[in-house]
C-alpha cells in the first residue's frame, strides 16, 4: 500500500477548501452586481397633465333668469330677485330660490331652486369636467336612491349642455302633497341643477308632472346659458 506524502495532502485538502470558497465568492459577485443595479432608482417619469377648466368662476346664481321666466315660472313669487342661499366659497358654488303662490287665496304654491357646482382640474382629483360628471349621477341618485320618494322617472334631457337628466317624482312634506321635477345639466366643469316643485293648498290640484319637467328644464336651459 502506498503511503501518500503528508505534504501532499495538506496542499489537497487546501485546494478542496479554496474551490468552493471561490465559487462562494463569484456568485457573491455577481449578486452584488445585479444589486447595483436594481438599486438604481428608475428616472421619475413626468407627472400626467390634467386639462384646464373652461369655466374659472360662476355667477350670482340669482342672476341666471330673468325676469319673464320668473313670472312663467313662479307666478307670485315672494321676490323676482330671488333669495341668495348663502355660500362660504362663491366660485366654486352657489344656490338661489323663488318660492310664491298664485290663484285664489294663493294656493297654487310653486318654489324653484337653481344651484351652481363649479370643479377645478387637480392632479389628484382628475379634471373638472370628470368631476363635474361623477357629480351629476349624485344628483340623480340622490333623488331615485331616496325611499321618501315615490314614482321617480328619470330621463335624458337632449340639447342643454354635455350631458343632462331630469327626475320627477311625488314626496310628502308636513302632511302636504308635492310633485317635483330635478334638472341636472354638466356644461364642461360645471354642474347646474334646478329643483321645481309644486302643491295646491286648500284642496286645490298639484301641478303636472309635464308641466314641472317643462318649466324646470327651462330655468335649466337660462341657467346654464348665463354661466360664462
Amino acid at each position: 500500500m502506498h503511503r501518500i506524502d503528508p505534504r501532499l495532502a495538506r496542499k489537497i485538502a487546501c485546494a478542496a477548501v479554496a474551490v468552493p470558497v471561490l465559487l462562494l465568492a463569484g456568485c457573491t459577485g455577481d449578486s452584488d452586481g445585479d444589486g447595483d443595479d436594481e438599486a438604481q432608482s428608475p428616472s421619475p417619469s413626468k407627472s400626467a397633465s390634467v386639462a384646464p377648466v373652461k369655466f374659472k368662476q360662476l355667477p350670482d346664481p340669482c342672476k341666471t333668469l330673468s325676469k319673464g321666466t320668473v313670472e312663467d315660472v313662479v307666478p307670485g313669487a315672494q321676490s323676482e330677485k330671488g333669495k341668495n342661499l348663502a355660500s362660504t366659497d362663491t366660485e366654486s358654488y352657489g344656490s338661489c330660490l323663488w318660492s310664491g303662490g298664485s290663484g285664489k287665496n294663493n294656493a297654487e304654491y310653486r318654489a324653484l331652486t337653481v344651484s351652481l357646482k363649479r370643479y377645478d382640474s387637480g392632479p389628484s382629483l382628475g379634471s373638472g369636467d370628470t368631476q363635474a360628471g361623477r357629480f351629476l349621477k349624485q344628483e340623480a341618485e340622490s333623488v331615485v336612491g331616496n325611499k321618501d320618494n315615490k314614482k321617480a322617472d328619470q330621463a335624458k334631457v337632449a340639447g342643454i349642455g354635455q350631458e343632462a337628466v331630469s327626475i320627477g317624482y311625488e314626496t310628502n312634506k308636513k302632511d302636504q302633497d308635492y310633485r317635483i321635477s330635478r334638472t341636472v345639466v354638466r356644461n364642461y366643469n360645471v354642474v347646474v341643477t334646478v329643483d321645481y316643485e309644486g302643491t295646491g293648498f286648500e284642496d286645490a290640484k298639484l301641478p303636472s308632472a309635464d308641466e314641472l319637467k317643462k318649466k324646470g328644464e327651462k330655468a335649466a336651459r337660462e341657467a346654464v346659458a348665463a354661466v360664462k
